[in-house]
């Protein structure tokens, strides 16, 4: 049985026997679960029994234009995760006086953009109640000097996360998959290690630390009210942070996934085709909305500077889709800056906090 998923003005629906007139919202996501009879519908996430639309109401939700998105606000999203979290800290402390949650964010080097990430990670991180480290090395160490500084880490059972910043700004040659390989896998709140990127691919949904970026991306999709299951999926990407575990994702939630990259014949057509579209490729404005079908839901990984006369720094943000031009066809989309980047951090911490759940349970356990 195929969903028809329609984002339409609330005025349009007359035959819901007035069940939501005194909402005051002005669009809703309307799901109908049988497309030829429409006998049930979702409508704003309540499942409406025993409904049916005639054949002339039906036709006006086929071919009615779509109007503006709905904005998929990272920020937004990110707070309600955090109070969650916040109140999960609280119940463990209280449970627990002499625990605390720690995370470790190993640094080499000292490059501006990667400080400027560590302080967001340290400003939602205390805010939920979880203590940083931060441990910072100077760039003249070697590879091995660096792994056996993440190697104490490891070790240390007061530590429950450790992230390693990246890029590595180092004076000398360090393979840095080497150094992300070497965080133990029940730390690796990244969820980049090999061990656990190897379970995603095995369709692994717990026990486990999932990719940051993903996961939040993920989030954003539910939160979007369009069923990933049996929707085309598009991934612009396939970097192993972003692009192949957010196809993984995907798939193991049932949609049906392209992954499209540098080497992809004709990506724009391809791309028209999808139901959901998430854009990790690192190229400013590349999805236009020519790209994009009517409806589709648009998820921005990318951050891109590009020249801004009229901004005191000469340049502003923007992700690897034409914002202003997407919005108006797509049913939701995610902003840049302010949508994919808090729900990577609030990630991050939700990680942090499951892996000290974990260390807490196995300490009592002992």
């Amino acid at each position: 049985m195929n969903a028809l998923i329609m984002r339409i003005p609330y005025s349009s629906i007359f035959s819901l026997r007035n069940a939501y007139r005194p909402l005051l919202i002005r669009y809703v996501i309307l799901s109908i679960h049988d497309n030829r009879n429409f006998t049930s519908c979702t409508l704003a996430g309540h499942k409406l029994l025993g409904f049916r639309c005639s054949l002339n109401f039906s036709q006006t939700l086929r071919k009615m234009p779509h109007t503006t998105s709905n904005i998929l606000s990272g920020r937004e999203v990110s707070k309600d995760i955090q109070e969650k979290l916040q109140e999960e800290v609280k119940l463990m402390k209280e449970k627990n006086p002499d625990f605390e949650p720690v995370l470790a964010i190993v640094q080499v080097g000292a490059r501006e953009d990667s400080n400027v990430y560590i302080r967001m990670k340290k400003k939602v991180a205390a805010e939920v109640g979880v203590t940083t480290k931060h441990v910072q090395l100077p760039r003249s160490l070697s590879e091995s000097e660096i792994l056996t500084e993440v190697q104490k880490l490891n070790e240390d059972s007061k530590i429950h996360g450790i992230i390693v910043q990246l890029p590595l700004d180092t004076d000398k040659p360090v393979d840095a998959k080497r150094i992300t390989n070497a965080v133990s896998p029940s730390k690796d709140v990244d969820g980049i290690c090999d061990e656990n990127a190897g379970r995603l691919s095995h369709g692994e949904l717990e026990g486990y630390f999932i990719a940051c970026t993903p996961l939040g991306c993920l989030e954003l999709i539910k939160r979007s009210g369009v069923p990933m299951k049996g929707s085309k999926a598009v991934v612009i990407g396939r970097s192993k942070i972003v692009g192949l575990p957010m196809a993984l994702l995907l798939l193991w939630h049932h949609a049906t996934v392209t992954v499209c990259h540098s080497r992809t014949h004709d990506l724009k057509s391809v791309v028209k085709d999808a139901d959901i579209i998430v854009a990790a490729v690192g190229q400013a404005q590349m999805v236009k909305k020519d790209w994009v079908k009517p409806g589709a839901v648009v998820i921005d990984c990318g951050i891109n500077s590009i020249k801004d006369e009229t901004k005191k720094s000469g340049y502003r943000l923007v992700g690897d889709v034409d914002y202003d031009e997407v919005k108006e066809v797509a049913s939701s989309i995610t902003p840049v800056p302010g949508g994919v980047g808090p729900m990577t951090v609030i990630m991050l911490v939700k990680n942090t906090v499951y892996a000290a759940k974990l260390a807490l349970q196995k300490s009592v356990s002992h």
